[in-house]
């Protein structure tokens, strides 16, 4: 029988994606200051060899790459902060073989 999840429950749901939503709000000031920085660093570095391709490349590469690193990373807390982590089936439930770490 496949077990419910909290966050089949309406309240839970809105409560554990109003957290992950208010996550990412943050971790995108925190990418635009990564962006920041690492434009500032190029800037530092490279001096007048810095053409606008690079600076483009650069905060999009940063700045996504710290944006999908968050949400990966916020689905993950949200799965087992909200107990969704918990309402799985484990096969090796019953296998001692594969829990030989409990």
């Amino acid at each position: 029988m496949v077990k419910h999840s909290p966050l089949d429950n309406r309240d839970t749901a809105q409560i554990a994606w109003a957290r992950y939503r208010r996550l990412m709000r943050g971790m995108a000031l925190v990418s635009l200051g990564a962006v920041i920085l690492a434009l500032g660093w190029l800037r530092f570095t490279m001096g007048e060899a810095l053409t606008v391709h690079m600076m483009i490349a650069t905060a999009a590469g940063v700045g996504l790459s710290v944006l999908l690193g968050a949400a990966l990373m916020g689905l993950v807390f949200l799965s087992s902060g909200s107990g969704h982590d918990e309402s799985i089936e484990d096969p090796f439930e019953d296998d001692p073989e594969m829990n030989h770490d409990r």
